[in-house]
């Protein structure tokens, strides 16, 4: 809880409101979410927390049936985490972040670890006790549950992986090349202990204080029954990469293997067996709870359960992995994605439940258009073209095209063209039962298509290749784009405004049916791979590393937002401002229902002012987030819009009517560059403005 003093205040009381998550993108698939999960840890047999990529925390109170994300506020990568009770815990990850939560991880309170090298183990499991390891040698030790961290000599520059405590003063960390440190003093003293093995060591577990376990590349286990006097290399009977160790008493233990594969011993380790954890995708986090229960987490999301020691799994995430690359809304019920290996993913209750259509074939589907509910049309490689008329339940081959074909886009249930490889362009005005190729005047990749209406289109490609036609596709000419770069994406506003995104952040804009093009500021430079526009003047367009960039002014000006992961992104389509739907690599399907922008952190501190008031942001210069906070002494409607130094706007952060009181908000600007913004508060007449930095 935070609080604030102000003079104008008549009460001091200090009330927080959560608004909810901070994107305003949320996961549909896979699920609970998509990211890597790297670490996990039980407090008991019900509550959990998982850690990963991109800031992720996920939690449970049912051992695993649901799992909620909660916000870390950052969107680095999260490696472990341990809790001492059902209250406190404490995740480490990149760039030394340390997190601390009192209250089970309702909020995480950022801690000072002085340090900007990764923090990869953590073991926080006595009293107020606590020790982090991470790159080049480093160990941080707490005794005041995290509020102050205190720099101990671990006697080695290389990276330690993990640490593991047995009580308040035994405590091993291992790491590269065979690394493994032991103290017997809480860390004042670390000693060198020889492990006998070069491979790097990527997890320890220590059971007592004398039985111990550690694993690593290559198939490495290494046990000691002497708190580590002597480590002796166990028969894993594997050459790939052990990444986790976990047991529930001196002999039964589980560790991870590459591939999905979950070895179980029952004697200390004498002897190994593997067993299938039912998902190819790596498993890299394992936490025993009890000699039945153990749970492990892993790549894209993955959640698995044993009940009975950990001879049989179950699946508690759910979802496909499989990359998708595009998708077609029709209404707000309605859509269609398609990706790698004839993935065909159909929705009919707005994303809620995405199931899998026969679409028989194995071939990538690169692109796919409805025109309704029911007619629809996708394509991919080996000149492959899927039609059906019947929303999905039934999907049929058609003929056309001599390879792989990357978009398609019909005008009616009739009409249509798809364009791909070596610059072909195959129009059908049958439904495709008849495919006939075009004159494209390019032997470029083509990889995109689009039709402002019936008559005029335009198709993009490699090379910076734009051709256009204005009678249905049967004729087409070539348009100078005045760039060189791969063009993946293209929408139309109307007959005369069009947008074309691809390579390095390329952005290209025309007015004039593509006579001319200007090329617009992204800010970025990944690649882009989609655009979509709603209206004449509100689009989105996706591409990698996770980038979603908005514009409500045609392009003018583009404000990215806030992702929930740095995967890339493949397709985008809206049905109105605000319901739209993003796809993208290992499966992941995000949706919005207020147009991507950003859900604040909103406190409200009650106690209502006597004055309009906007305060200076903190901190400032900030990276990567800034608190904002306003005061409204009576019932007005508020807007609190962020500015660029060119006066562009940016992100509005408050768009609504609010009663009298002080208000703060916390802004996450995503993919902006470093530089001066403004920030103005609108409250019936008043207005107010201050300048911030962000420093990247």
């Amino acid at each position: 809880m935070k609080s604030y003093l102000f003079f104008f205040f008549v009460m001091f009381v200090f009330i927080k409101f959560s608004n909810g998550q901070q994107s305003g993108w949320f996961w549909q698939n896979p699920l609970p979410q998509g990211n890597t999960l790297k670490s996990i840890d039980f407090i008991n047999i019900n509550n959990a927390i998982a850690v990963g990529a991109f800031g992720t925390i996920l939690v449970t109170n049912n051992g695993g049936e649901n799992w909620v994300i909660q916000s870390s506020n950052k969107t680095n990568f999260i490696y472990d985490v341990s809790f001492l009770d059902l209250n406190n815990g404490i995740v480490v990850g990149a760039s030394g972040i340390i997190l601390r939560t009192a209250n089970g991880g309702q909020s995480w309170i950022p801690q000072t670890s002085n340090t900007s090298h990764s923090l990869r183990g953590v073991s926080y499991k006595f009293s107020n006790s606590a020790t982090v390891v991470g790159d080049n040698g480093i160990i941080l030790h707490t005794t005041d549950g995290g509020e102050n961290w205190i720099l101990q000599s671990s006697g080695t520059t290389r990276t330690l992986t993990s640490v593991c405590f047995s009580d308040p003063n035994i405590g091993t960390a291992v790491g590269d090349l065979g690394t493994i440190i032991h103290t017997s003093n809480a860390g004042i003293s670390w000693e060198s202990q020889i492990s006998g093995t070069t491979e790097h060591l990527y997890d320890v577990y220590f059971s007592d204080s004398n039985h111990g376990t550690a694993v690593g590349e290559n198939g490495t286990i290494l046990r000691t029954i002497n708190g580590g006097l002597n480590w002796i290399l166990q028969n894993s009977g594997q050459v790939h990469h052990l990444f986790s160790v976990s047991f529930s008493d001196n002999n039964n233990g589980l560790v991870l293997r590459q591939g999905g594969v979950i070895l179980k011993t029952t004697d200390g380790g004498e002897n190994w067996s593997g067993y299938s954890s039912l998902t190819p995708e790596w498993l890299f986090g394992v936490c025993f709870i009890d000699a039945d229960h153990a749970t492990a987490v892993g790549e894209y999301g993955k959640i698995v359960r044993t009940t009975n020691g950990g001879s049989n799994w179950a699946l508690q995430s759910s979802g496909t992995t499989k990359a998708l690359n595009a998708i077609s809304l029709t209404d707000e019920s309605y859509g269609t994605a398609v990706g790698q290996d004839g993935m065909i993913l159909r929705t009919s209750d707005s994303g809620a439940n995405w199931v899998e259509q026969i679409s028989g074939t194995t071939f990538s589907l690169l692109d796919v258009h409805f025109v309704d509910n029911s007619y629809g049309t996708a394509v991919g490689a080996n000149s492959t073209i899927l039609r059906t008329t019947d929303g999905g339940i039934n999907w049929f081959h058609q003929t056309g095209g001599t390879g792989s074909l990357s978009g398609v886009h019909f005008t009616d249930i009739n009409n249509g063209v798809a364009v791909g490889i070596n610059g072909d362009i195959i129009r059908t005005t049958d439904g495709g039962n008849n495919w006939e190729f075009q004159q494209s005047w390019t032997d470029n990749y083509l990889y995109d298509v689009d039709f402002a209406d019936e008559d005029i289109g335009m198709a993009v490609g490699y090379a910076g290749t734009i051709v256009k036609t204005t009678t249905g596709g049967e004729y087409w000419d070539n348009l100078v784009s005045g760039v060189n770069v791969a063009l993946l994406g293209i929408a139309f506003m109307d007959f005369d405004n069009a947008i074309v995104v691809g390579d390095n952040g390329t952005i290209l804009s025309t007015t004039n049916g593509g006579i001319t093009w200007a090329s617009l500021t992204s800010g970025v430079t990944c690649g882009f791979s989609g655009v979509f526009f709603t209206d004449n003047s509100t689009g989105f367009v996706v591409g990698g590393q996770g980038t979603i960039l908005r514009t409500t002014d045609r392009g003018a000006s583009w404000s990215g937002q806030l992702s929930l992961n740095n995967y890339s992104l493949g397709g985008v389509s809206f049905i109105d401002s605000i319901n739209g739907t993003i796809v993208g690599a290992y499966g992941m399907i995000i949706h919005t229902t207020n147009g991507g922008v950003t859900f604040v952190e909103e406190e409200q501190i009650s106690g209502k002012p006597t004055k309009f008031l906007l305060s200076q942001n903190y901190p400032n210069p900030f990276n990567p987030t800034t608190n904002i906070q306003y005061a409204i002494s009576s019932r007005q409607f508020v807007k609190l819009i962020i500015y660029d130094l060119l006066g562009r706007q940016v992100e509005i952060l408050v768009n609504e009517e609010k009663a009298a009181g002080t208000y703060e908000v916390i802004w996450y600007p995503n993919n902006l560059p470093s530089g001066v913004y403004f920030y103005q508060l609108k409250a019936g007449s008043l207005i107010q403005t201050k300048k911030m930095i962000l420093v990247r």
